[in-house]
């Protein structure tokens, strides 16, 4: 980081300088936001309740109908906004944990190597050879089908990733100059991965978190469409699920609002993930 500060850093002059970076800043922290008001209880959503008739398409009545009514009569918007709650849950917690996991055990098998390394090399090398989909299914049905199987289940594969890269980084880094000086000066091997080797690999599990986080929301909405994720509440993957047969006589509002909302979120993170990475490149100039 420079002497400037934070602020005057290389890597946030450089987002700052693009503009669609920002754009999609603002739009994610949008859904964030509203995703916390829900989760706290300001937005006082009642996604059960009925607001109308059945199937009436969208309209400017009030709030609640601009994106029409299910069959049940319930609001569309309401039920999209909710669902945010979900997606974003989901995302951050999994992101968060499998990329803390990921990085520590990658960090200890790349700077420890010989059998520490061997052993962590063949879990994840075993974990990679499933398919990520169907180990996912096979996670959430196993553990418990519902909200918490699904943390457990993401949270059980994600780590996978940042864990083969950070060791790929550690085991250029363990034998550099400072790291020997820190060996040299007594220090202890957990002292040096914490203080020396991990937060020379943030720009990696930055980028990491990212990716995991729109892998996860993706993921989030196969599975609950398969019928093995939320139960009880909304979500984008029950939305669109129940808006199958909708489709045949033409009533779109519903599965066109779970996907146009997943959609501005999920390209908003891989747009702000690339530039991230371009940012966070210490080989970049």
């Amino acid at each position: 980081m420079s002497r400037d500060g934070f602020w005057g850093s290389r890597p946030v002059r450089k987002i700052m300088r693009d503009r669609w970076a920002l754009v999609c800043l603002v739009i994610i922290s949008c859904y964030v936001l509203v995703a916390l008001a829900v989760m706290l209880g300001i937005f006082d959503l009642n996604y059960d309740a009925r607001i109308g008739d059945k199937y009436l398409s969208p309209s400017f009545e009030s709030w609640q109908h601009l994106l029409g009514t299910d069959r049940q009569g319930r609001s569309i918007l309401v039920r999209t906004i909710y669902s945010a709650k979900i997606a974003i849950g989901v995302g951050m917690v999994s992101a968060l944990v499998g990329t803390i996991i990921g990085g520590i055990l990658g960090a200890v098998s790349g700077y420890h190597g010989k059998r520490v390394d061997d052993f962590l090399v063949w879990l994840y090398s075993t974990v990679q050879s499933i398919p990520y989909l169907l180990l996912l299914i096979m996670l959430t049905y196993a553990v418990n089908r519902g909200i918490a199987g699904l943390y457990i289940a993401f949270i059980a594969t994600s780590w996978v990733g940042p864990c083969r890269m950070v060791r790929g980084e550690v085991i250029k880094l363990r034998e550099a100059e400072y790291i020997q000086s820190a060996r040299a000066m007594g220090y202890g091997d957990w002292r040096i991965i914490f203080r020396h080797v991990l937060p020379n690999t943030m720009h990696i599990l930055l980028v990491y978190f990212a990716l995991l986080f729109v892998a996860a929301i993706k993921s989030e909405v196969i599975i609950s469409f398969l019928g093995l994720g939320v139960r009880g509440e909304p979500s984008w993957g029950i939305m669109i699920k129940q808006s199958q047969a909708e489709l045949i006589n033409g009533i779109y509002w519903q599965i066109g609002a779970a996907t146009v909302a997943m959609l501005i979120l999920v390209l908003c993170f891989n747009i702000f993930a690339d530039a991230l990475q371009d940012a966070l490149d210490p080989k970049a100039l």
